[in-house]
């Protein structure tokens, strides 16, 4: 980011979040989960947690991933909603395309959790949602499979 985009629209810095999400199910449906690190504007991680999210679809549990990750950044103190950046980074080509409105969403269950995204960004007004490659998300993907294999070792 240059120092010309880390300005807001008021001349004050934005901070920037990075924030990567990912989602997976074991068998589809099956046993899944959704997990989201979080960066700081240094890169720093802020936040790395999963969410065992019981039996369900990849597409849910990667939007679970989006949901889980706004709930996480509500609770930071002290942000300024309007002040910070946040930049998604999904390996879902699908989830990024409905989210940026390129693609309709045509299953229910699915748009009901577009609804629930669209609620939780209301507050933010720097948002964007980005494809990545699947091996630029694998901390991500790793928290999937860590609370997926430690959720089986249970049952």
């Amino acid at each position: 980011m240059s120092g010309e985009e880390a300005k807001a629209f008021n001349g004050k810095d934005i901070e920037k979040l990075t924030i990567f999400t990912d989602g997976g199910a074991r068998g589809n449906p099956g046993p899944s989960a959704c997990a989201t690190v979080i960066e700081d504007s240094a890169g720093n991680i802020r936040l790395m947690c999963g969410k065992y999210l019981g039996k369900t679809t990849n597409n849910v549990a990667e939007y679970q991933g989006v949901i889980l990750a706004y709930e996480e950044i509500l609770k930071i103190p002290n942000l300024n909603f309007s002040n910070v950046l946040l930049r998604f980074n999904l390996d879902s080509n699908l989830v990024v395309n409905q989210l940026n409105g390129l693609f309709k969403v045509k299953d229910e269950n699915i748009r009901q959790l577009v609804v629930k995204i669209r609620e939780l960004e209301s507050g933010f007004t720097n948002i964007q949602y980005k494809y990545i490659p699947r091996e630029k998300n694998k901390l991500a993907d790793s928290v999937v499979n860590k609370t997926l294999d430690d959720q089986l070792l249970k049952l």
